[in-house]
């Protein structure tokens, strides 16, 4: 049996939050898996108003337990994981600049929680789209940018964060992962939180790039 591939055209859903004439920012976030935006993203409607927020969906959807019932949705598996990631990679590069075609913004940000961290990393350093800020929230760092050298040291404007609650990493890896990223020269953030996005730490941070 011979492995075949195809390339086929395939309509992807996102998610808006703000006004694209009164934005002055843009903010597109990555959900983590299993989540769907349409809920993911209802807290990020408390978003300081400066913000445009696009909340893609991951490209692959299935049911949560079984064969019915919740659905979720993932940036890709380890299943011809390479193919996933640069149809990923080029579903954000059309996305993004479908944004900026008619308007500039003076800050574009990329977040990406949990499993969409790695996604996001990827893009945010596949250099495809300029990207002011990458903040990554309780996101292991994809493990391929740095085996295949491609990361460079990132800047003091990007950031992580981890909640000191945080059930999917212990005492230990807390400290392991924000050693990390430190590193990396990212400066990390820690609160008191659980595996979510905390929208009042966010916008801190955001009040503080702009």
């Amino acid at each position: 049996m011979i492995e075949k591939k195809l390339a086929i055209q395939k309509t992807v859903r996102f998610f808006q939050i703000g006004q694209i004439e009164k934005a002055r920012h843009l903010l597109i976030v990555l959900h983590g898996y299993g989540q769907l935006p349409s809920y993911f993203g209802k807290r990020f409607e408390k978003i300081m108003d400066d913000f445009l927020v696009v909340i893609p969906e991951g490209m692959h959807r299935f049911y949560i337990n079984g064969s019915s019932g919740r659905v979720g949705s993932s940036w890709m598996t380890k299943e011809a994981r390479e193919d996933d990631i640069e149809d990923n990679l080029n579903y954000l590069e059309q996305l993004t600049n479908a944004y900026l075609k008619n308007k500039s913004y003076e800050k574009i940000m990329l977040l990406g929680f949990s499993q969409g961290g790695a996604t996001a990393a990827r893009f945010y350093y596949s250099n495809r789209v300029r990207i002011n800020h990458l903040i990554l929230w309780a996101s292991v760092f994809p493990p391929d940018l740095e085996i295949n050298h491609e990361i460079i040291p990132a800047s003091t404007e990007n950031y992580f964060f981890l909640g000191t609650e945080d059930p999917y990493f212990s005492e230990i890896q807390q400290k392991n992962i924000v050693n990390h990223y430190n590193n990396m020269n990212y400066k990390s953030i820690q609160y008191t939180g659980n595996h979510s996005i905390n929208i009042d730490e966010l916008n801190k941070l955001l009040k503080n790039l702009i």
